[in-house]
């Protein structure tokens, strides 16, 4: 089977997923976290460049006078684009690496995106809007599997619901641009919607500078034979985190991983593996990008038009209604995304799915009714959206964690391929139709559509779904090399593959918290962990790092005396930056519900005196 076919090249042991994993929050994850995560907001600049001046290319003397159709037809020709783009250059990121990659298809986005302003008709726009789609889906699977691999994995979920989330950043700056660019009496017609593609293309530029600084993912390289590199790079990693965060020596790295070196992976062994060996996970990433890509494409690429047609809005306007609609986006991910670390990934990503697609069918009723205005019906996409923004993220990220390191650049492409086929492409087309019909209950058929796909996805993942959550990558999916390296491949008969591939797919179902027996206190037990009410399943790893985090906390409050201490410096004394993004919040709650601390006024914690010294 595929590890069969990877027997083959020497043996390499090493300690560099967990070198990485153990790091503190410094600047290098920063700069990081700049360089790659950035082509979200990019992104989002594209997707509402085009729907903010939709309504303008129709317009006479814009220079194109497209149909509400073609502006559908041209938003699912990028999408396609993108599609595409993610597949090829998803194979070429697993075959030649994550930088080289990264670096060129941001380079095909600028050329691309420069090439869409000068466009005279509407094939040179579809033509060059295929190719801007292009570079985007491929930054899609560059970025989120060097991001993954270089992120630890205590807040590695925070971090992708931040990064991901980032792409509402682009839109509330795409509406914000379109306001005085869509302005007739600061820019003529044909004009200002050129320049929205222009700065779009300075901003990508801009990104290009910082990206050339970010390193190739360790964790490739090792895979792909280059070991002594790999080692070499991730000292000089230490080297920039130990200086930056003011530390003098790091933990000891204590897991290691033996893997059998490989130059290049076959395309027929990574479908072997998905479709082999992950079938239900197979099942979970194409339901989740289903249904976040049919609604996000359907509503979003036509919110202009829903905005002109229904309610009268010019198109001069549109950005006022489209940044309050990002900024709820934003702030989903934003307030939710420690929690898919915290809580687990499993009952978050399905409760954002759910709830989302139930106010999706409770808006269908009213915009069928007439009850919305402009106002009221953008205020309650921000409602919905809010949690829909979150679980969207999410689907990014549970692909990029649930298959192996060889597969996981080409896995997240396909699975952004097809559900983005499947949604992305038929959502526009469709949306266009129902919109430019001028029926608003034809209209209501497509938002139920969307909110039928979205509720299916979240049970998918309820029941079938992978619990990720603190875990490091090589322990959700093993890499296909090690499986090589442990002598798997070595199997005369199919029976080992079957075994292994019944073991991939036994993953505990979401189980409801054990509470506490009768008598017994909420808080800490005498095995170092706490119950809670939003205890997530078994099958997550126990969050191990809290622990010296809540002692850390505790030991602070209580050197600070009765009067504690305010939030921002206790969050200075315990040195909460090296912890990462979302993490001294959690530990907070974590010695709240053990009883270790409390608030004693707004912002303010002091010890409980019943607390124990240690957990």
């Amino acid at each position: 089977m595929a590890t069969q076919e990877m027997a083959k090249g020497r043996i390499i042991e090493t300690r560099i997923p967990a070198r990485l994993d153990r790091l503190p929050w410094a600047r290098w994850h920063w700069m990081v976290l700049v360089g790659l995560g950035t082509v979200w907001i990019l992104d989002g600049l594209e997707v509402t460049i085009v729907g903010t001046i939709s309504s303008r290319l129709t317009e006479k003397g814009s220079g194109l006078e497209i149909t509400d159709s073609q502006v559908g037809l041209a938003a699912a020709i990028y999408v396609a684009g993108a599609c595409l783009g993610a597949l090829f250059f998803g194979w070429l990121a697993d075959r030649l690496g994550r930088k080289k990659l990264f670096l060129i298809t941001l380079a095909l986005y600028i050329v691309a995106t420069v090439a869409t302003a000068f466009s005279g008709s509407f094939l040179m726009f579809a033509v060059f809007r295929f190719f801007t789609g292009a570079g985007i889906g491929g930054e899609y699977a560059a970025i989120n599997s060097a991001i993954d691999e270089l992120i630890p994995a205590r807040v590695r979920g925070t971090v992708d619901l931040m990064i991901n989330g980032s792409f509402w950043l682009g839109t509330a700056l795409g509406a914000a641009l379109s306001i005085p660019l869509l302005n007739d009496s600061l820019f003529p017609v044909d004009v200002g919607w050129r320049l929205a593609f222009g700065l779009g293309a300075i901003l990508g530029f801009t990104i290009l500078l910082v990206r050339r600084n970010v390193p190739e993912s360790p964790r490739w390289m090792f895979i792909h034979g280059r070991v002594d590199e790999a080692e070499k790079l991730v000292d000089d990693i230490e080297r920039q985190v130990k200086e930056s965060a003011g530390v003098s020596e790091l933990r000891e790295p204590k897991k290691a991983i033996k893997v059998r070196a490989q130059e290049s992976v076959g395309f027929l062994t990574i479908a072997k593996t998905v479709f082999g060996a992950y079938p239900r996970r197979t099942v979970v990433g194409l339901s989740l990008f289903v249904g976040q890509a049919f609604l996000y494409n359907a509503v979003f690429f036509t919110y202009a038009l829903v905005l002109g047609t229904f309610y009268g809005v010019k198109p001069a306007a549109v950005g006022y209604y489209i940044i309050p609609f990002a900024i709820g986006n934003f702030l989903g991910p934003l307030v939710l995304g420690r929690l898919f670390d915290s809580v687990g990934r499993k009952p978050m990503i399905a409760g954002t799915y759910i709830v989302s697609g139930v106010l999706l069918v409770a808006t269908a009723f009213l915009f069928r009714a007439g009850t919305w205005s402009a106002e009221t019906q953008t205020a309650a996409w921000c409602v919905i959206f809010f949690f829909a923004s979150a679980g969207a993220s999410a689907a990014y990220l549970t692909v990029s964690e649930i298959f192996p390191m060889e597969t996981r650049a080409l896995a997240i492409a396909f699975f952004y391929a097809v559900g983005t086929a499947a949604g992305g492409i038929t959502g526009p087309l469709l949306f266009g139709k129902l919109v430019e019909s001028g029926s608003a209950d034809q209209v209501f058929w497509g938002y139920i559509l969307g909110a039928a796909l979205m509720i299916v996805g979240g049970i998918v993942q309820a029941a079938i779904g992978v619990e990720a959550a603190q875990k490091d990558l090589e322990q959700i999916a093993k890499p296909l090399s090690a499986e090589a390296a442990e002598g798997v491949g070595d199997e005369a008969d199919g029976d080992t593959d079957a075994a292994r591939r019944r073991e991939r797919e036994l993953e505990p179902r979401f189980e409801r918290p054990r509470r506490p027996a009768r008598g017994s206190r909420f808080g800490p037990s005498e095995s170092r962990a706490s119950w809670s009410p939003v205890q997530q399943s078994s099958s997550r790893e126990p969050d191990l790092d809290v622990d010296a985090e809540v002692d850390a906390i505790v030991s602070a409050l209580r050197e600070a005396g009765p009067g504690g201490l305010e939030r921002r410096v206790l969050g200075e004394r315990v040195n909460c930056r090296q912890w990462g993004p979302g993490r001294f919040r959690h530990a907070l709650s974590v010695a709240q519900i053990r009883g270790a601390i409390r608030p004693s006024s707004r912002g303010r914690y002091v010890a409980e005196d019943r607390a124990r010294a240690t957990w």
